[in-house]
C-alpha cells in the first residue's frame, strides 16, 4: 500500500505563501489520481485542488487563482503552491490518492495544520 506524509504546514500572515509537499513513503502513486483536501473542526471536509495522472488539474472556487497543484512522478511527490493566503484557509489539510475512475479517495496522508492569520 502508498502510505503519504505531508509536510510543509505552518503558521502565515494573511497575503504570505506556503508550499505544502505529501510524498509517497511506499510504493507510487504514478497511476493514481492524487488530490488535496482540507478540514476545519466541526465543518466537513472541502476538497481544494486534484491532479490526474495526466497532469491535468481542477480547483475549488475558493481557491481558484491562488493555489497550484502539481505532482512530479518520479519524486512519487506531490505538492501544492499556495499564495495571497486568506485566514479563512486555516485548516487541517490532507493529500489523499485514488484510482482515477473513483469518486472517493482510498489512501490518505497524516494532515499537515496551515494557520493563516
Amino acid at each position: 500500500h502508498v502510505q503519504l506524509v505531508e509536510s510543509g504546514g505552518g503558521s502565515v500572515q494573511a497575503g504570505g505563501s506556503l508550499r505544502l509537499s505529501c510524498a509517497a513513503r511506499t510504493g507510487t502513486f504514478r497511476n493514481a489520481c492524487m488530490g488535496w483536501i482540507r478540514q476545519v473542526p466541526g465543518q466537513e471536509r472541502e476538497g481544494v485542488a486534484v491532479i490526474g495522472r495526466d497532469g491535468s488539474t481542477n480547483y475549488a472556487d475558493s481557491v481558484k487563482g491562488r493555489f497550484t497543484v502539481s505532482r512530479d512522478n518520479a519524486k512519487n511527490t506531490l505538492y501544492l503552491q499556495m499564495n495571497d493566503l486568506k485566514p479563512e484557509d486555516t485548516a487541517m489539510y490532507y493529500c489523499a490518492a485514488k484510482p482515477c475512475g473513483l469518486s472517493a479517495y482510498l489512501i490518505w496522508g497524516q494532515g499537515t495544520q496551515v494557520t493563516v492569520s
